[in-house]
């Protein structure tokens, strides 16, 4: 789990934007400056999982995402950095898995989408405006309402996997700690006892 969980550690660190880049944001550079927002404590973290997960799915709006997750941090209190990062998860490799299994969980709950107009609008690389003809017809309450009960159960499961991973990299680096202490405290013990041995063959 450990190598696991630093190379997710490292995507984070990649992808997640700088404080210098947050600032110079006209919507976002006055709560970018706010330092406890930059924090990574076991209740920032999660907190910020749970707003990128829920903002990177349901608004789907590349730009509007960071944005978006940055000012719901503020109220919340959670870290930005990992909120912004977690928008990324919904890129456009996923966002048309979203959008389909979306306009099906809407359809189940009663509402209308035409999911074989999202099939041929997928095949075709339509165009934005193509997108936005077939979701503000009768697909909107269906595709919305999907969003909604994905980004809420993602921000969730999220919400609770950061606080068990966070409890997880804690404990390990402490055992890690006090291996190094109990390893160093064996090492100075053993050089004591060889070198008392060494000064009582060295006695006359």
């Amino acid at each position: 789990m450990s190598k696991l969980v630093t190379r997710f550690a490292g995507w984070m660190h990649r992808t997640m934007p700088k404080r210098e880049e947050m600032e110079h944001n006209r919507f976002v550079g006055p709560f970018a400056r706010r330092q406890e927002l930059w924090r990574f404590t076991r209740r920032s973290v999660p907190r910020g999982v749970a707003i990128g997960l829920w903002v990177g799915i349901f608004a789907l709006i590349p730009g509007v995402q960071i944005v978006g997750a940055a000012l719901m941090c503020v109220p919340f209190r959670g870290n930005i950095p990992v909120a912004a990062a977690m928008t990324f998860l919904s890129n456009p490799l996923t966002t048309p898995l979203i959008l389909l299994a979306s306009a099906w969980l809407g359809n189940k709950f009663g509402f209308h989408a035409d999911l074989q107009t999202l099939y041929a609008l997928m095949e075709s690389h339509a165009s934005l405006g193509e997108w936005s003809t077939w979701f503000f017809s009768d697909a909107a309450p269906a595709v919305v309402f999907g969003l909604a009960l994905i980004a809420s159960s993602a921000a969730l499961i999220g919400y609770f996997i950061a606080i068990v991973t966070w409890r997880w990299w804690v404990g390990h680096k402490r055992r890690t700690q006090l291996a190094r202490v109990i390893e160093l405290r064996e090492i100075m013990q053993r050089e004591i006892v060889l070198g008392d041995i060494s000064d009582l063959r060295e006695v006359p």
